[in-house]
């Protein structure tokens, strides 16, 4: 089993290396928060809730799973619409999985491409967060169907620092970040 280094939080990372919900979780949080901070979210939610098993969190009352997203220090800057996505994403993975994640990529072999597909059909995961995702799985989980590489485009790339797929330690974070700050300097100066 992987043992991953996200958040640079061990028990954060322990859980995140542990179960691919927690996993797929916290890259359905990670945009306008902080990496680190987006996949410490799962942790805060087993805090709080008791379990990241997608099933409980489908079933969990929205109000009340809303207010636990919302304790300070909320699990997203934008607890209610972020808490809704994350009972949609359990939804999803309960209905069409049966409440087994890693199905998404082992069911039936897929290969890339179709893991690819299989990620951008779920709620919250566009093209580009699909393509991370599918980065993070071949480069640090273990998970390598035929063709993934090509299927995550660059961020499949090996010795690239441009997502969170690329973090293994402090020092890769960092460069990470600094390849993102680089990109939103270029975009800007183009706008």
């Amino acid at each position: 089993m992987a043992r991953l280094q996200l958040t640079q939080d061990p028990a954060s990372d322990e859980l995140l290396s542990e179960d691919p919900f927690a996993l797929l979780t916290g890259m359905l949080l990670d945009q306008q928060i902080p990496m680190e901070t987006a996949f410490a979210g799962p942790r805060k939610l087993v805090e709080r809730i008791g379990s990241i098993d997608p099933r409980v969190i489908a079933d969990y009352d929205p109000e009340k799973f809303a207010a636990e997203f919302a304790k300070t220090p909320a699990v997203h800057r934008f607890p209610g619409s972020m808490a809704k996505r994350v009972q949609d994403l359990a939804r999803a993975i309960t209905d069409d999985y049966n409440g087994d994640t890693a199905a998404l990529w082992l069911s039936g072999g897929p290969d890339g491409a179709e893991v690819l597909r299989r990620l951008k059909a779920l709620p919250g995961f566009g093209e580009q967060k699909a393509k991370i995702f599918l980065a993070l799985l071949g480069k640090q989980y273990g998970v390598t169907p035929a063709g993934w590489r090509e299927a995550a485009g660059d961020y499949g790339k090996t010795g690239t620092h441009m997502s969170i797929a690329d973090v293994v330690d402090k020092g890769s974070l960092d460069e990470v970040r600094a390849y993102k700050k680089k990109m939103k300097a270029a975009a800007k100066a183009k706008a």
